[in-house]
């Protein structure tokens, strides 16, 4: 009989009747038992305490020891070697010229940061009048400071007036705000939606820093706020995720949100879908599963024509790909890390298999320095990285080849991954502007990971698809090196009187180049100017 297959080890009586063969399945059971769980734990430790990047690194000197090595102690005692050397003496640096140079260097954005300026009295000049002394220079020294609060009160005063001639009574009205009704300027709203998913700072804390600030507000109101703010900037995500539908080259990957009540205790399980534009711009589109047909919800079934869509190896968009008939390349950053996870069993070959990808990387910063683009860039990738990538290829035939009759391991796991995807990873090959991998894309999705871990999960899907639609708004931002609460301070502005068949020139992209020079500003800043 053979051992079930349970975690029970079977008892004395139960392995007094077992047959050799028996006793060879159970330790063969036990042997891949154990296997697993060591991986398990090397992968936590690596998560915990390792690096989390895949490239290969290698040390300059053979000899060098890693971090955590120590050397053992030798068994006898040497005498040092010594030698005499000169003796030298260095003159004592002058600190007043020194640290006066340093400190009268700008080390910021004078046009953005207000700067509050200090007259210090001349301490030789206490008791003498003006005419006794003559002030030849001035020198300037600069230290950062920080107020308990940055929030400011606008006291508008309005005018009640009374014609003579006719007797009638009229006001000055007041300032029209971005939320109808609201008391929060439109600097308020942008700082708190900034504060929030830029710099991950929740409500809550918010909250608490008015409260410092000595201003009583209720939090359901900033929550109330942030929504219906974000409502004002929903038609300008739609518009920009129609301009990433339109690129002939998109990128696309997904990172989970727990969003939405599933029980007493327990969140929903949802996804974000983040996909990244020809012309960098990146959108966060927000469905409850991880179903592939979200892919086809999200971007439709109308493509440029040779459009590509570059992903890592979930089947979901390869299915999409093949359905719609556009061409599915793959990440090779995904690749590299299946080899990462074999090596602690395969160490020798998953080093021969970063080497050769490192190849190909070096072959992408090359082109990158040398600022190769369209023909030039894909003629470069077709003489130098094409025979590296069909030599990668044949090494992990010969390997499969070699490992053809032993059992599984991880190691041929990631050689199996990376030949079943061949043609999407040859794919970089023939068109020049498609990546290598996702990475500009995971970098861009950062952000939605990062927020997580302060605010840990949206209580609502509606919430969640919010922070998707001002995420992707605030990340695009930082591709174009736009500042984001000067963005938002002219786009809730300009949202309301903007005619909506343009609402496109409000993405960010196209209003770096239609309004940025010229944006429209909160009443503070006429106040601080």
């Amino acid at each position: 009989m053979d051992p079930a297959p349970t975690q029970k080890l079977p008892s004395e009586a139960e392995m007094a009747s077992y047959s050799p063969a028996q006793f060879i399945a159970l330790v063969q059971t036990l042997a891949a038992t154990v296997q697993s769980l060591q991986h398990q734990l090397e992968w936590f430790q690596r998560q915990m305490f390792g690096t989390k990047s895949e490239r290969l690194r290698v040390l300059e000197n053979a000899q060098q020891l890693a971090l955590g090595e120590v050397l053992a102690p030798p068994s006898e005692t040497v005498p040092a070697k010594e030698r005499l050397v000169a003796a030298h003496t260095r003159r004592e640096p002058q600190n007043d010229a020194a640290v006066g140079e340093a400190e009268s260097v700008p080390f910021f954005d004078e046009a953005r940061v207000p700067v509050e300026t200090i007259e210090l009295p001349h301490p030789d000049t206490e008791g003498l009048s003006p005419d006794e002394y003559e002030v030849i220079s001035q020198k300037v020294s600069y230290r950062v400071a920080q107020r308990p609060g940055s929030y400011v009160i606008l006291k508008y005063l309005r005018s009640v007036i009374k014609r003579r001639d006719t007797q009638a009574i009229s006001c000055t009205p007041a300032p029209v705000g971005v939320i109808e009704g609201s008391r929060a300027d439109v600097s308020f709203v942008a700082g708190l939606l900034v504060d929030k998913f830029a710099y991950h700072l929740p409500l809550y804390r918010q909250h608490q820093r008015l409260e410092d600030s000595g201003i009583k507000v209720s939090r359901p109101w900033l929550t109330q706020l942030s929504q219906q703010s974000i409502s004002l900037l929903e038609p300008i995500y739609d518009a920009q995720f129609d301009s990433i539908r339109a690129s002939r080259v998109k990128a696309m990957d997904e990172t989970p949100i727990k969003a939405g009540r599933k029980e007493r205790g327990k969140m929903k399980l949802a996804y974000f879908w983040p996909v990244y534009g020809g012309h960098d711009e990146v959108c966060f589109p927000f469905f409850p599963s991880r179903d592939g047909e979200n892919v086809r919800a999200a971007l439709g079934v109308a493509h440029p024509p040779g459009s590509v869509l570059l992903t890592d190896g979930y089947a979901a968009y390869a299915s999409y790909a093949k359905k719609v008939g556009i061409s599915h390349a793959q990440c090779w950053s995904h690749s590299r890390r299946e080899f990462i996870e074999a090596q602690t069993t395969e160490p020798q070959g998953v080093h021969e298999a970063l080497r050769r990808i490192s190849a190909l990387y070096a072959i992408e910063d090359d082109i990158r320095k040398l600022a190769l683009t369209g023909e030039a860039k894909a003629l470069h990738r077709l003489t130098h990285s094409k025979p590296h990538v069909e030599a990668f290829f044949a090494w992990v035939e010969r390997c499969l080849q070699e490992h053809g009759l032993r059992p599984t391991t991880l190691f041929t796991k990631a050689l199996n991954y990376v030949r079943e995807r061949r043609l999407g990873l040859e794919v970089f090959l023939t068109d020049a502007e498609v990546p290598m991998d996702t990475n500009h894309l995971e970098r861009s999705l950062r952000a939605i990971p990062m927020g997580r871990k302060n605010w840990n999960f949206c209580w609502t899907e509606l919430g969640a698809k919010h922070v998707g639609i001002v995420q992707s708004l605030i990340v695009t931002c930082r591709l174009h090196g736009i500042d984001v609460y000067t963005y938002l301070v002219d786009v809730l502005q300009r949202v309301g009187q903007h005619p909506a068949s343009r609402v496109a020139e409000l993405t960010p992209r196209q209003w770096k180049q239609r309004f940025a020079a010229n944006p429209l500003r909160s009443a503070l800043h006429a106040l601080v100017a």
